[in-house]
């Protein structure tokens, strides 16, 4: 048997050689350069950062001090069909005393006229979580946790059969027989996106979403870029964050206008 040696001097070597550590180095620079930097939220810190952005660990370990502040979490919240019962005309009556302080915002009849979400004919489960997840600081809003800290359990659920015993803001369901967005008709399979008809009202409701038929657009907007971003988190499972993480700003706008011009109808 020929024994064989790996010699410098044989060209086939040095080029193999010379080809790895060029493909190697074309890696690094790709892998902790350029893929780095197309993100929007890359900033320069230095090779170690790279290296650790690239590998998906922390570059830095807090170490006591005070810890940046985290975004709400995830809510605690688990719905139940009996947030659904029909509450007594002294639930109501009481509700009606506790809105008094939500006027301002969610307008004297619970239909806003600033931006803030319309209450009136709200399904109680909906109005339950959400003041369940401020008062927990699952969901943020310096006046909402605010007012939440001071509510109990009954002043919450007296404050979600006020609103529900309003005249409906939702008399104008959507259906199939009107021009509706691709989204809100179909969704989007490819990326795993459902019909919003399919959840919000009109053909089915899913429990705990809310309806949004007439909300207001500015905060139907503001809500789906919480999502889009995480800073929003109080949604079960993260399901609306799955929904609106690939959405564009001109699908967000689409479906935000469509359901916002529901109000118009919903006033005939």
């Amino acid at each position: 048997m020929h024994e064989y040696r790996i010699s410098w001097r044989n060209p086939l070597v040095r080029w193999s050689i010379s080809m790895l550590v060029a493909l190697t180095v074309l890696c690094l620079l790709v892998g902790f350069l350029w893929l780095p930097s197309v993100h929007k939220d890359f900033t320069a810190q230095g090779l170690w950062a790279s290296i650790c952005r690239a590998a998906g660990v922390p570059s830095a370990w807090q170490v006591g001090g005070a810890a940046a502040p985290l975004p709400p979490q995830a809510t605690q919240v688990a719905l139940d069909r009996s947030m659904v019962r029909s509450a007594g005309s002294d639930s109501v009556g009481r509700g009606a005393t506790l809105a008094l302080n939500c006027t301002m915002c969610h307008g004297a009849q619970g239909m806003s006229t600033s931006n803030a979400p319309n209450l009136a004919g709200q399904y109680p489960e909906v109005v339950i979580k959400q003041l369940r997840d401020y008062k927990a600081g699952k969901r943020a809003s310096p006046i909402m946790v605010a007012i939440s800290k001071s509510l109990s359990e009954r002043d919450i659920d007296d404050l979600a059969a006020y609103y529900t015993s309003l005249p409906k803001a939702r008399t104008a369901p959507t259906t199939y027989d009107e021009s509706l967005p691709a989204l809100v008709r179909v969704g989007a399979p490819l990326r795993n996106i459902a019909p919003c008809i399919s959840c919000h009202g009109g053909v089915d409701q899913k429990l705990g979403a809310p309806w949004i038929e007439g909300m207001p657009k500015v905060y139907l907007v503001e809500q789906l870029r919480a999502f889009r971003s995480g800073g929003r988190r109080s949604d079960i499972e993260g399901q609306m964050r799955a929904v609106a993480r690939t959405l564009t700003d001109a699908e967000i706008d689409e479906v935000s206008t469509f359901y916002a011009g529901k109000a118009a109808v919903a006033g005939r």
